[in-house]
């Protein structure tokens, strides 16, 4: 625990700080004398983004310094995203190191200005910290941090907005004008509209009131019209409404109706794809709407009961409805189109540390913050497989004290900026300033489960996240009790006292009640306890800084920044993954997560080669070798043949919820198939769960939205069916024989005992041609078979059929002989087939295609364990003359085969040579459509995080980042 100590003031002090007191900062990362920065090496790189669709340059910035170990992704998106100055001038920022220190530097500035520090040397301590865990991408700031932190422009850190709106046309328009200021400073905003009479009540002078849903249409066309951030992205809100608000139904029906509209202009022919021409003429569409229930409302439907809908001004019920059936209508409109989501109001209020000041209405657009009207949340999120250790016997164990401490970095840090933060509008700076609700929350929690050997939906999956979370919300209220001693507590917080402790103490009891399950999460558990029992004892003493510290956010382009290969709760998209080469292009891989996972359930090296290889080609570990299907579910992830189930989605939001001071951004993604009643069971589940927010999304549910690969070519085969029949042109691949004289490899090979030779000749200056293979059994069925198959392949390379195209066929294949080999390189095989192919591909294969199918030799195997990566380090030789005479056609042969056989290239590609981003390598590789939006920016496909989209190509997000 950090201590604090007696010192002289210094600067000025927020209001309630307690002079002569300051932070005594413990390392935790570095060393003293030594600056982060020197213990890293630097490289210089290019960052060239381009739209795949056309080849065009988004952005270019050459010469740029990044440590060694951050991948092109990160460094392309932080150059292009976070580097300030105008591009080619000299102001422009051209290293990571600039960068960090325009924020660290503030930072440090801020605490000293306000007293937070015991000394320069706790300063200087508290900078060099905040640096390395940056550097190392052990945690991140919110998007806004890195814009404006350090710049001219205003300082604004927060990306999470609550408005307020009454019922006054005064309120209406500031509101207006409040979510434009917010959507040009590219944050989002939300707000509950349910003060505003509805179309059922009179006005003063005698007529009907508008009531909220015909107000809705100017803020949504105001949104759509300034963007967000001047860019071309829409703007992110969110809209709620109580249920009990008499035109809820109205509320309702909106965005379905809208749906219907595009159903009918697109079939009458027009472009209504998002960011089409005509999709403007649609309404509601900028925001997300949400239905904020109570447990009255949730209780009647659990009976069958009627509900009564309110008059605003009043509170007389003006209006009684069967509950079910609203309910019925809630959960209809999400099938339809995914809105409205769902909040629960009485457990949101229930955990309300600030209730005297007033409830909590509303949330910021992605539902994780949800505090006051007229407020603001600044978000961080840490790394959490950078917390994850292994000991020489490889046992595993979560670095609970080491995460705990820069938790404590990191909340002190967020605390401070508010002290020079600006806010878009007087009253949010006001009431931010008043309770200092703070955000902390995790990315890459999927990926930690995984490489644990937990599945996503399991008992202990959901007791490690528990308990991780237990112990990060814990640790950032005894740090904000550590400060309140120091700089005073927040101002809101003398009025809110008995109920804030009495949340403590809500937190405290749901950690003692929640399940232990394993030797991971128990230690992290028992450190939850302490730090939550001296939240009670400190908070009790000195009160608290903060009056909300913890959410769960969706971590989009900063995850991306720490090279998180999950994003906030959510769990991995698929197993294979798309990865950006320094070189230029990319090559598909199975996540690295996966042997790690292997490992922690008791698999040898030579199990997890083969399971990884048969991942790398079928997208999924069924019929794994060896892989015991007991183990299956550890790999289950959003998409593919074992997606976890969307009740899978929800267990692991309420195992979480207990511990956050406010939400969790997430969408519960639910098949095509699903039914309106499996909506209402998710949508009541969630209530009885304790959830406070909760989303979903059946796929394919939308229209207004780019059509998928697979929408396109069915919609192309039924016009071609339409159209007349034309002349068709039959291509028929043309064989090309080896010369007389060849260049040929022959290898000695045994596989379960049984001898052989294989001969693999090449054509001259193009590749491999033929392949001879001979058992020692001369005349056995085996021998006879191995005769003909060799020269059926034969036969298939010299027609244009690639080589890789037969690796991905016949390695794995499973018949006797199998067992042990004597070749270094292929140590176990499943077969004879599976060893001639993998022993093919290692000879004639370059490295980025056999690497994609899973296959590598014994020295990169090593330098994998050793490094963590397969390929040679940049300043390592390499004989190229000699790969060269080896394998003279390894470079050349994907685009001879191309020429050779175009169709077969058509069906046989890798997906890798198609995709663009993750998502569309899942689609390939799995056969699935993913209903996601392609990236205004740069035109890829965009993936979920959280309640938002994020573009993997770009760093774009469709919401707050």
């Amino acid at each position: 625990m950090t201590e604090t100590t007696s010192g002289p003031a210094r600067g000025s002090r927020g209001k309630g700080s307690k002079a002569g007191k300051g932070l005594r900062i413990e390392r935790i990362h570095t060393t003293p004398g030594v600056h982060p920065y020197d213990e890293v090496v630097w490289e210089r790189r290019d960052v060239v983004m381009t739209n795949w669709r056309d080849g065009s340059v988004n952005f270019e910035q050459r010469g740029v310094e990044f440590p060694d170990f951050w991948s092109v992704n990160a460094v392309n998106i932080v150059t292009s995203k976070y580097f300030r100055g105008a591009v080619g001038s000299p102001q422009r920022e051209s290293s990571l190191r600039q960068l960090i220190d325009r924020v660290v530097k503030t930072y440090r500035k801020g605490g000293e200005d306000h007293g937070y520090f015991a000394s320069p040397a706790d300063a200087e301590i508290f900078e060099h910290e905040l640096a390395w865990a940056l550097l190392h991408q052990v945690f991140s700031f919110n998007s806004p941090v890195w814009f404006n932190v350090g710049t001219a422009q205003p300082q604004q850190v927060s990306a999470c907005f609550i408005l307020s709106v009454d019922d006054s046309m005064d309120s209406i328009l500031d509101w207006y004008k409040e979510e434009g200021l917010i959507f040009k400073g590219g944050s989002g905003a939300g707000l509950n509209l349910s003060r505003i009479r509805s179309s059922k009540e009179l006005l003063s002078s005698g007529g009907n009131a508008s009531g909220p849903v015909s107000f809705m249409r100017g803020a949504d066309a105001s949104a759509g019209t300034i963007k967000s951030g001047g860019a071309t992205r829409r703007a992110a809100k969110m809209v709620v409404l109580d249920v009990d608000h008499p035109d809820v139904e109205a509320f309702i029906e909106t965005k379905v109706k809208e749906e219907e509209k595009i159903r009918a202009l697109r079939d009458a022919g027009f472009d209504m794809d998002l960011g089409g021409d005509d999709i403007t003429s649609v309404q509601y569409q900028n925001a997300n709407n949400s239905v904020r229930v109570n447990d009255e409302f949730m209780k009647a439907v659990e009976t069958g009961g009627e509900f009564g809908l309110r008059a605003r001004l009043t509170g007389e019920v003006i209006e009684t409805v069967d509950a079910k059936r609203l309910f019925r209508k809630m959960a209809e409109a999400a099938w339809a189109c995914a809105d409205p989501g769902i909040q629960y109001d009485d457990t949101i209020n229930h955990w309300h540390t600030s209730p005297e000041t007033g409830r909590i209405t509303a949330s910021n657009p992605c539902s994780e913050y949800m505090h006051l009207d007229n407020s603001s949340c600044n978000l961080a999120s840490l790394n959490l497989m950078k917390f994850l250790s292994d000991d020489d016997q490889g046992n595993q164990s979560f670095d609970a004290e080491r995460f705990a401490k820069v938790v404590e970095l990191v909340i002190t840090a967020m605390d401070i900026s508010i002290c020079f933060a600006d806010f878009p509008t007087e009253k949010i700076g006001e009431t931010t300033r008043a309770f200092r609700q703070l955000g902390i929350g995790y990315a890459n929690l999927g990926a930690l489960l995984m490489a644990t050997g937990h599945a996503y939906d399991s008992d202990g999956g959901r007791a490690l996240a528990g308990a991780i979370t237990s112990l990060m919300t814990g640790t950032s209220y005894r740090r904000s009790a550590e400060l309140a001693a120091v700089v005073g507590p927040y101002d809101g917080y003398a009025r809110n006292a008995e109920a804030h402790k009495r949340v403590m103490k809500q937190h405290a009891d749901a950690n003692a009640d929640a399940r232990r399950m394993d030797d991971l999460d128990t230690p992290v558990w028992d450190a939850a306890t302490r730090a939550w029992q001296d939240v009670l004892e400190l908070g009790g003493k000195n009160g608290f800084r903060n009056a909300q510290a913890s959410v769960l956010a969706p971590t989009g382009t900063i995850g991306l920044m720490m090279d998180c290969d999950t994003t906030g709760v959510e769990p991995d998209l698929a197993l294979v993954k798309f990865k950006k080469l320094v070189g230029g292009g990319s090559m598909q891989i199975v996540n690295n997560t996966v042997p790690k996972a292997l490992k922690r359930l008791g698999y040898q090296p030579e199990q997890v080669e083969a399971i990884v290889a048969h991942i790398a080609e079928h997208g999924n570990v069924v019929d794994a070798p060896a892989l015991k299907p007991e183990h299956y579910e550890v790999f289950d992830c959003a998409m593919g043949e074992r997606a976890i189930s969307p009740m899978g989605h929800v267990r692991m939001m309420a195992a979480a919820q207990p511990f956050l001071s406010g939400a969790i951004s997430k969408t519960v993604n639910m098949p095509e198939s699903a039914t309106v009643e499996e909506i209402e069971e998710i949508y009541f589940e969630g209530w009885k769960l304790g959830l406070k927010a909760l989303a979903i999304y059946r796929d394919n549910c939308k229209v207004g939205q780019p059509l998928s690969a697979k929408k396109k070519e069915t919609a192309a085969k039924e016009e071609a069916a339409a159209a007349p029949a034309e002349k068709v042109v039959e291509y028929r691949p043309v064989r090309k024989r080896l010369p007389k004289g060849r260049p040929g490899i022959t290898t000695s090979f045994t596989v379960g005992g049984a001898e052989g030779y294989m001969t693999a000749n090449s054509y001259p200056d193009d590749g491999l041609g033929e392949v001879f293979l001979k058992m020692s059994k001369q005349g056995s069925t085996l021998a006879g078979m191995m005769d003909a198959f060799s020269i059926a392949v034969s036969v298939g390379l010299q027609y244009g059929v690639p080589l890789e195209t037969y690796v991905s066929k016949f390695t794995n294949m499973r018949f006797e002989p199998a067992g042990m080999t004597d070749d270094p390189d292929v140590r176990m095989a499943q077969s004879i087939v599976d060893y001639i192919f993998r022993r093919l591909a290692l000879d004639f294969l370059p490295f980025e295609t056999r690497s994609a199918l899973g296959i590598h030799s014994a020295e990169e195997r090593r330098r994998h364990l050793e490094t963590g990566s397969y390929e040679p380090a940049e300043d390592e030789e390499v004989d190229v003359e000699g790969l060269a005479q080896s394998a003279p056609r390894q470079a050349e042969a994907p685009k001879q085969a191309a020429a050779e056989a175009p169709q077969k290239e058509a069906a046989q590609a890798p997906a890798s040579r198609e995709a663009h981003t993750s998502v569309e390598l899942a689609e390939i590789q799995l056969g699935l459509n993913a209903d996601a939006p392609l990236c205004f920016s740069c035109g890829t496909k965009m993936r979920r995080a959280g309640s938002c989209y994020l573009c993997e190509g770009c760093g774009s997000t469709s919401g707050c980042s």
